[in-house]
């Protein structure tokens, strides 16, 4: 052996090991590794978010899907429940007119119609017709819940009377003006019950000249009695039926005007 690989009293001498330390990263390396981790953590947590939403979607659609069966089921009436809930609704519902057919049926006729004032004076030199100058009489009534309501004067045919003859005496009964049927202007009729019996009822309207009287509303039936001109006529009448009428009259006053003017017959003032 050595002198190097010796004591000096002869002895071996150990040799000393060295100890390998073990490269440990650096500060830098150490904040890049936990920010990968974090990016990491982050990413995950973002796609359990999507996957989340993803699934309250499907189950979302899911839900409409099925809601929307359950309406179609019920559209096509396969409910029991539901078909039993339509018959409940359907028999709440008043009762149609053709229920009462079993009840005992009347006729009813009657007539009336317009008295016009100032048919003659209404055309002008160049033969217009100011239809402002051409008055009606109406007569208001009371109905069920205080309102007045505009009509034309009507009421039964008497036994062996005729159409015109009632027409006269109506409105002279209702207004106190007497008036001579000129034309027919139309025919309305309709169908009510009263006191257990269904009323099918046809009154008939005529276009009448004025000849002579005061209005008065002496008509126990009669609430007040009324000139207007006819051309507000349409807005005052309360059923649609006469507004009807009233529109017809409107297509022959001015050839009535006009054959009044020729004749020579003047209103009586």
């Amino acid at each position: 052996m050595s002198g190097n690989d010796s004591t000096g009293n002869g002895t071996p001498r150990r040799r000393r090991r060295r100890s390998r330390r073990k490269h440990r990263p650096g500060n830098g390396q150490r904040g890049q590794n936990s920010q990968q981790q974090g990016s990491q953590a982050s990413q995950r947590s973002q796609n359990s978010q999507q996957q989340r939403g993803q699934n309250s979607q499907n189950s979302s659609n899911q839900g409409k899907r099925k809601s929307n069966r359950n309406q179609t089921h019920r559209r096509k009436g396969a409910s029991p429940n539901s078909r039993n809930r339509q018959r409940s609704r359907n028999n709440s519902r008043p009762r149609s007119f053709d229920e009462h057919s079993s009840l005992p049926t009347s006729v009813e006729t009657s007539a009336g119609g317009l008295v016009l004032s100032g048919l003659a004076e209404a055309v002008q030199p160049n033969g217009e017709v100011d239809f402002s100058a051409i008055y009606v009489a109406l007569i208001g009534r009371l109905d069920r819940r205080g309102r007045l309501l505009w009509s034309m004067p009507k009421g039964h045919i008497e036994p062996d009377e005729s159409q015109h003859a009632t027409a006269e005496r109506e409105v002279w009964e209702e207004t106190g003006v007497a008036g001579e049927v000129i034309a027919d202007l139309g025919t309305i009729d309709y169908w009510f019950v009263s006191e257990g019996i269904r009323i099918h009822k046809t009154v008939h309207h005529h276009l009448l000249r004025y000849v002579d009287g005061d209005l008065n509303d002496e008509d126990p039936e009669v609430t007040e009695v009324r000139w207007l001109p006819v051309n507000r006529l349409i807005e005052h009448l309360a059923y649609a039926d006469e507004r009807r009428l009233a529109r017809q009259a409107f297509d022959s006053l001015a050839d009535l005007a006009r054959a009044e003017a020729e004749a020579g017959r003047a209103t009586p003032r």
